[in-house]
Order: structure tokens, then sequence, then C-alpha cells
């Protein structure tokens, strides 16, 4: 997802004069690209992200689209006042690029976890959230992010994680993409951990359980309709993210369901309000937390078992 990002922005600062890259002393082996073709408009903040926002807001203020970037915990958590007074109030064109969603970083601990920055981010007002499933969804969200003014958060997984989409897919505000039709069950995912979804639904069919796999890449505003469209399709739902069960897509998908008064078995599946048990690998710490594959295979199971 890294290097999608990446590449697509360096085309597009190609067609567009206006577009600047910002970095928290980070993307070494990654922006070189970007630096040697546009030099002026690349700015290492340094270690000191919040000013880095305030420096993003002042640029867009004067005509600039900007680009942030650094792992989620320093580009978001640390920086909520800015990105709360200076971008969302003022409702700047600054598009902030989180890296590392979930237990991407697993091996350096919590402080460099990202299970909790949806449900916090999701309070702001005038801003998008978009938390693509892998690099083609990557490249369609920063299109749409190019061609919008106002602030977005676009929520990416380290790099190299598997293809979903075998093809190009667009990315709308509030939308969605159908990566698998079925009738039993209705997987809705949202970022990198939809290959395990993925991996899930291959079991499940082999038992006999015919999943569908939608991937909400918009966060917010969410797919509503899609959501519906969910109740109407299959007889159970189900959620799964790399992020804590509170305020993520779990919560915005039961916001609409409880509102809509439908009568679907719907259950979240993510990470239990709790802190990461042990340092490790992401696969270790998606296992240790019930999200890898065979997890999330089981708990569907059961659930259509019991109805």
């Amino acid at each position: 997802m890294r290097d999608a990002f990446i590449g697509r922005l360096t085309e597009h600062a190609g067609l567009n004069k206006n577009i600047y890259l910002m970095t928290g002393d980070l993307g070494f082996s990654v922006f070189e690209d970007f630096i040697l073709k546009y030099p002026d408009r690349f700015i290492n903040a340094g270690i000191a992200e919040q000013n880095m926002m305030g420096v993003a807001a002042g640029l867009s203020h004067s005509g600039k689209k900007v680009f942030t970037y650094s792992i989620i915990p320093f580009s978001l958590m640390r920086c909520l006042e800015q990105i709360k007074i200076d971008i969302c109030y003022r409702n700047a064109d600054v598009k902030i690029i989180g890296i590392g969603s979930g237990f991407a970083y697993g091996a350096l601990g919590v402080t460099h976890h990202a299970v909790e920055d949806i449900a916090v981010i999701r309070g702001f007002p005038n801003i998008t959230v978009l938390s693509p499933c892998d690099a083609s969804e990557t490249r369609a969200c920063l299109d749409l992010a190019v061609k919008s003014k106002g602030p977005f958060y676009i929520r990416l997984g380290k790099n190299r994680e598997p293809k979903i989409h075998a093809s190009m897919v667009k990315a709308v505000c509030g939308g969605s993409n159908i990566i698998k039709e079925g009738k039993d069950v209705t997987i809705l995912v949202t970022g990198s951990i939809a290959w395990k979804a993925m991996a899930a639904s291959k079991m499940l069919e082999e038992k006999g359980i015919s999943t569908r796999v939608v991937s909400m890449y918009s966060l917010k505003p969410i797919d509503e309709k899609a959501v519906l469209h969910s109740c109407r399709k299959t007889p159970v739902i189900v959620s799964v993210e790399e992020h804590n069960i509170i305020g993520g897509l779990g919560s915005a998908v039961s916001e609409i369901i409880a509102e809509s008064g439908s009568g679907v078995s719907f259950r979240r599946l993510g990470i239990r309000d709790t802190f990461a048990c042990g340092i490790g690998s992401q696969d270790y710490l998606l296992d240790k937390h019930g999200l890898g594959a065979e997890d999330i295979f089981k708990f569907i199971s059961n659930l259509i078992k019991k109805r």
C-alpha cells in the first residue's frame, strides 16, 4: 500500500503543481523519486508532527493540496488538537496519510500499534475517512483525495499486502466494493485484514456456507446503502476489522442496522477493549486477538450453527 500511495501521488504531482508532500522524518527509500522530481514540494518537518500539521494547514490556505505522512500514532494521535482546530475546523485541504494500520508495526509495541484511530477520527466533523484493503483500492482512494477538497484521513497498511482486487477499482466518498457474492453470510471488512476475511471465506465455502465479502473502504461517510442491502441479501452479517471493537467499522454498521429496524443477525469481530497482548509480528498479534483466518472461520461457523 505504501508503494502504491507514493507511486500514485508522484503521478498526480506531475499534473498538479500545488501538490505538496510532508513527512515527519520518515519515508527514506520510499520518497526518493518524488524528491528527485519535485524537491521544492517535499518538506521534512522532522520529528515534530504537531508542527507539521500546522504548517500543512497554512500551506493549504495558500492554495496548496498537502499530503502529510507518518506512522498512524504519530500522524494522528500525537496531533489531535492540530487536526481538530487547524485542519477540520477550518476545512483545510490537507490529506493525512497514516501508515501501519492495526498491528502492521506489531514488533515495535503498543506505541506503534494503531487499533483505535478510526474511533478517534470519526468524531471530527468535515473529515473523510478511508481505509483501503489493497494496493488497487489505495490508488483509487488517492485519486479521490486528489480531486476532492477538504480534510481526508487515509489509513494504510505497511507494504506488500496481498492483492484482493484483480483489476483497478474506483473509490467515492461513502462507497464500498463487493469482493465476492454469496447468500448465507456477509462479511463487511475494512483495511488490509481483508485478505484474512477472504481466506476465511474460502474455508466457509468448503463447508457449504455461501459467503459475501464487501470492502468498506469508506468509513466516513460510510456506505449505508451497502449495509442495508446486505441486510436484505443475507440473514447474517459480520464486521471484521483490525481495530478496537469500540468505535470502528462494527460500531458504524451497528448504528445503521439499529436505526433501520432490521432483524438481521449482526456480530462484530475485532480487537476487544484491551491493549495488545504481547509483541510480535502482525500475524502473531492477529492470531493472539482472534483475528486470524481460522478464527474468523470458526466465529462465523459457530454463528451459523446457532441459527
